[in-house]
């Protein structure tokens, strides 16, 4: 039953043209196929074709296509009136609202038009591919075909096979996605499938920072562009994206795994969606913006002038103490040796995975004198610190203006197990190995399907092959010791590797 998916002549169907649709369309239309549009509003689908053909003829005046290449694009889509007129094709890809009822209509209809061989695909982010295909007929030639907006920039896209989905239909859609000129990542249904559900990691653990009285919403920003290499912070990428799109989906994710803890949302994204308080497209969200849509962000204070008399570093963390001890050393700062602190000394704790509190209680160490600073990232563009909750302001401001003393903005939070970077980082990792336990996806795939479809730095693997996995294990311990909450258990998956040495892309036989 298998289709030839690189026939010169294959025509896919679109069914819904915003923005997704139209993406998709242009995609297709640019790969060769022969599209075939339509959407329920009246002009939506002409509107999507006059939209088309200027992107595409945009892309031939800037030299990435021919101009006989943008006509002939242009020229291999046709509107049609409905889902009647999908008869020719060879796959139907749906884009319409997302809502289990109206997708199952729709497919339930598209089978008795379409050949037995057309592949039915659904782009849907959120709902089951297994249960929008449970009352087909021929659920075994139904997939997910994930893409990501927008569609011409974006070059991941999801091949999500259901649970009775046949090998043929997901190898037919991976050719399809490269004709597409996207880069297509094969995995098994699961709720978020890949990108969303790492995504959890990044903005959930960020909210979950701040309910907490961590740190703010800017300081959290400042540490994942500034520190663990993000290109936006999970505030500025919940504002941008939108609350109303980012809470549902969590929520919807959260029992869809049967409240599974790693993915628990919590009261501030829950207030501000029910608040109205979305993002940008409410000019207030996380931030508040301009007439322009910038953000109205209050510049860092200056660091404070104070410096310690006399500083000794904890060797409990060796690594820890060696990153102090070459940057102190560039600072023009001599540590004073000895097994333990002298009276007065600024005391500086570098934990992994663990606060301030208990590096001083369980090393003995006087609290009100201990600092922590982050040493698991480069401490390159900026400094993450913390104290105990009885660290004296003096010490803390003293530990604050040292290290602040090149020129590198110091963010100081509260006391916290792994701080802010390691906290958010950690779980993206957990959650990436939780995907890879469960078979749904390759290690290499959820790593191309992270940098591709969230522009992370690394991939949840990657991640941690570099921070290392035994330290990421350590950090996520640290965690559910502290807090014994079970949302921070290490997967299996990684505990395995870190106890080996291995690096976690090792696959299993």
């Amino acid at each position: 039953m298998a289709i030839d998916a690189s026939r010169p002549d294959l025509t896919v169907g679109v069914i819904g043209t915003g923005a997704m649709g139209r993406g998709i369309a242009q995609v297709a239309a640019a790969g060769g196929m022969q599209v075939l549009m339509t959407d329920t509003r009246p002009g939506a689908a002409e509107e999507a074709r006059d939209f088309i053909a200027r992107m595409i003829a945009r892309a031939a005046e800037k030299g990435s296509m021919t101009r006989d290449e943008a006509t002939g694009a242009v020229n291999r889509i046709r509107i049609v009136g409905g889902p009647a007129d999908m008869k020719p094709c060879h796959a139907v890809i749906e884009v319409i609202v997302e809502n289990l009822e109206a997708k199952q209509k729709l497919f339930a209809e598209l089978e008795g038009i379409v050949a037995p061989e057309c592949i039915l695909a659904t782009n849907t982010s959120s709902l089951s591919v297994t249960t929008i295909a449970s009352k087909l007929k021929t659920p075994q030639r139904f997939a997910g075909f994930h893409f990501f907006n927008p569609v011409p920039l974006m070059k991941l896209v999801e091949v999500i096979e259901g649970l009775r989905t046949e090998p043929w239909v997901a190898d037919a859609l991976m050719v399809i996605g490269r004709r597409m000129t996207r880069e297509p990542v094969r995995l098994k249904d699961a709720p978020g499938f890949l990108v969303n559900q790492v995504g959890r990691g990044f903005t959930l653990e960020a909210s979950h920072l701040v309910y907490e009285g961590i740190a703010s919403f800017v300081d959290v920003d400042r540490v994942m562009r500034d520190v663990g290499g993000f290109r936006m912070g999970p505030f500025e990428l919940m504002d941008l994206t939108g609350l109303d799109v980012t809470h549902p989906a969590s929520e919807l994710i959260y029992n869809q795994f049967f409240q599974e803890p790693r993915y628990r949302p919590n009261l501030i994204m829950r207030s501000r969606y029910e608040a109205g308080v979305l993002g940008r497209k409410t000019r207030h969200g996380f931030n508040e913006y301009d007439a322009e849509m910038k953000p109205i962000v209050a510049p860092e204070p200056a660091p404070p002038a104070a410096r310690p008399d006399r500083v000794w570093i904890s060797p409990a963390e060796p690594q820890g103490r060696t990153v102090l001890l070459e940057l102190l050393a560039k600072l023009g700062v001599q540590p004073e040796p000895g097994a333990k602190p002298s009276p007065g000394a600024l005391i500086l704790v570098t934990p992994v995975g663990e606060d301030a509190t208990h590096c001083a209680v369980e090393q003995g160490l006087d609290p009100r004198r201990t600092m922590a600073v982050d040493t698991l990232f480069p401490v390159v563009k900026r400094r993450t610190i913390m104290g105990t909750p009885i660290t004296d302001a003096a010490y803390r401001d003293a530990a604050h203006g040292l290290l602040a003393s090149d020129g590198v903005p110091v963010t100081v939070c509260r006391d916290s197990p792994g701080f802010i970077a390691q906290r958010i980082v950690a779980m993206i990792v957990n959650i990436g190995c939780s995907i890879a336990q469960s078979r749904t996806a390759q290690p290499a795939d959820i790593d191309k399907a992270v940098t591709l479809g969230l522009n992370y730095p690394n991939g949840p693997f990657r991640f941690g092959d570099v921070l290392g996995p035994e330290r990421v294990y350590k950090v996520l311990s640290g965690m559910y010791r502290i807090y014994g909450d079970p949302r921070y258990r290490p997967s299996i998956w990684l505990t395995r590797r870190a106890r080996l040495g291995v690096s976690l892309l090792t696959p299993e036989p």
